[in-house]
């Protein structure tokens, strides 16, 4: 599996894949990324301290993810991160949490001592669909209330049962509240949740000027930012 990459198009910034403790929800109805997830410490630490290694700071930025949130990363690996971001000169982070740490963001941006633009898998904001199909436990009603924690919303695009409206409307929401997003595009994996392929052409057809829209990313394949599997 890929862990580390350079994304030189939208947003420039190195990019790592790090191994953490299980997402403390885990029970997303589509996600099987848990399954990277790890108890044995000695291991996240070594495959993670093996990863940063390769940061450079080239781009000043630097992404982490996980599968979960950053805040499920050891402590060890959370030590190393912010010495590589002192040692290579990074002025900015990009982290991902779930809405339930939304209370502990700023403790995050304070230990590490830079700007951290912080990512939530929203996949909807049409809370019925969210929370009764997905599953996601984010009990907010409003984007407002996301923006006031949130930079940058992840939707999702393509899953059975989703409608034309819900997309347009999610994205409508994306570009009006918040200064940056991704939209990932779903692929079978091996949960129940499946993809519409009829809306999945509908939607690259009918969004794609967001391909040079400089908010926004656009994964057609988990794999477009270069790391997982």
């Amino acid at each position: 599996m890929e862990r580390y990459n350079v994304i030189r198009e939208k947003n420039q910034r190195e990019i790592v894949l790090l191994k953490s403790y299980p997402c403390a929800w885990g029970k997303c109805t589509f996600c099987d990324y848990i399954d990277d997830n790890s108890r044995n410490e000695h291991e996240m630490l070594a495959l993670n301290s093996h990863i940063l290694s390769r940061v450079t700071g080239e781009m000043g930025v630097l992404e982490v993810i996980n599968s979960g949130s950053c805040f499920e990363l050891p402590a060890g690996t959370r030590e190393e991160i912010r010495k590589v971001v002192r040692k290579k000169g990074i002025g900015r982070l990009f982290f991902e949490s779930h809405w339930m740490y939304r209370k502990h963001l700023e403790e995050m941006r304070y230990f590490m001592g830079v700007p951290i633009t912080y990512k939530i898998g929203v996949e909807t904001f049409d809370n019925d669909f969210r929370e009764k199909v997905l599953n996601k436990h984010a009990d907010f009603k409003t984007p407002e209330e996301v923006a006031e924690y949130f930079d940058s919303p992840c939707i999702m695009v393509g899953i059975r049962g989703q409608t034309k409206q819900m997309i347009d409307t999610d994205i409508q929401i994306l570009k009006k509240y918040f200064r940056l997003g991704t939209i990932n595009v779903f692929t079978d994996n091996t949960t129940p949740i499946r993809q519409d392929p009829e809306l999945v052409e509908w939607f690259v057809r009918e969004y794609e000027w967001l391909r040079e829209d400089p908010v926004v990313e656009v994964l057609y394949e988990n794999t477009d930012f270069g790391v997982g599997d």
